[in-house]
């Protein structure tokens, strides 16, 4: 499997980082079989800088073959680049073999203050491909916390799962498994049956756990028969 971690793409004015990435499994699904992109959630801390809820984003691909990394590396960075918004600091990781080193890293930087250096040692260690590609370059440390978080299949939820994005308004169990969700369950662990009934509320954000993405819901506070989406980091 291959993990390509970005961050800090953006500025108050422009598209988030997770479209940015969702774009870019686009364009990479083209030439590689997609697994999904996961948004992993980092400290929230005043001395932190970040534009708004300081969150990352990871990319899986499954490899077929022998892929160049440095090559898709190279390709992804020029991507980032030519969607550059003033004022970011973006970074770039993508490794092949994640180490229990590189998730710890992840965890710690959700929970606790990490330095640019700290990330460019522990990458060049772990072999990851770690590049800032602008401004202070502080985004290394959130993408390679981000292939980390991706590597242990239990953190983060899904911004691209499937097919899952395009389904609105009222659906069954059936039709949400049969657009890429592994499985819909309720936040008490039961998992649901193929003809109960989810309001969507939009686009399905599945929690990413147990490697596999999963809809968590809670019963609808206005219908007894229905389930709601729950959000989870």
């Amino acid at each position: 499997m291959i993990y390509i971690g970005i961050d800090d793409t953006d500025n108050l004015e422009s598209r988030g980082t997770g479209r940015l990435a969702r774009g870019i499994a686009a364009t990479l699904s083209e030439r590689y079989h997609l697994l999904g992109v996961t948004r992993h959630q980092l400290l929230v801390d005043p001395r932190v800088p970040y534009t708004s809820h300081n969150s990352s984003a990871a990319i899986r691909l499954s490899e077929d073959g022998d892929v160049d990394l440095a090559a898709l590396a190279d390709a992804v960075g020029e991507m980032m680049l030519a969607d550059f918004q003033a004022g970011s600091d973006p970074g770039l990781c993508v490794a092949r073999v994640i180490l229990a080193e590189v998730s710890d890293f992840g965890r710690r930087a959700k929970v606790e203050l990490v330095f640019q250096s700290e990330a460019h040692a522990l990458a060049a260690r772990a072999g990851c491909i770690l590049r800032g590609l602008g401004g202070t370059r502080d985004g290394v440390i959130g993408a390679l916390a981000a292939t980390g978080l991706a590597a242990t299949g239990n953190d983060g939820r899904f911004l691209l799962a499937g097919t899952s994005r395009d389904l609105q308004g009222m659906q069954k169990v059936s039709a949400i498994v049969a657009h890429g969700i592994a499985e819909v369950r309720s936040m008490d662990g039961g998992q649901l049956s193929g003809d109960a009934v989810v309001q969507t509320n939009g686009k399905l954000r599945p929690a990413f756990r147990e490697g596999r993405p999963i809809l968590f819901v809670q019963p609808s506070a206005d219908d007894a028969t229905v389930w709601t989406p729950v959000k989870l980091d």
